[in-house]
């Protein structure tokens, strides 16, 4: 079974954690849906025109 993990990153100035989070998901998304892991970062990795490059990401999951 697949477990889901978001990468998030805070706007400067905002706060929130990943309780609060998990929960504002919930509400939105069908319970099986929402993310049983969040990683807070800085940013995301991003090709030159601005796109999320997700392999890099699934690269970070492989070495942790």
């Amino acid at each position: 079974m697949t477990k889901t993990k978001a990468f998030v990153v805070v706007k400067p100035g905002h706060q929130v954690d990943a309780a609060t989070l998990q929960a504002f998901v919930k509400e939105r998304l069908a319970p099986y849906k929402y993310p049983r892991f969040i990683e807070f970062m800085t940013e995301l990795p991003k090709t030159a025109t601005g796109k999320i490059q997700r392999f890099r990401l699934r690269e970070l999951e492989r070495k942790a």
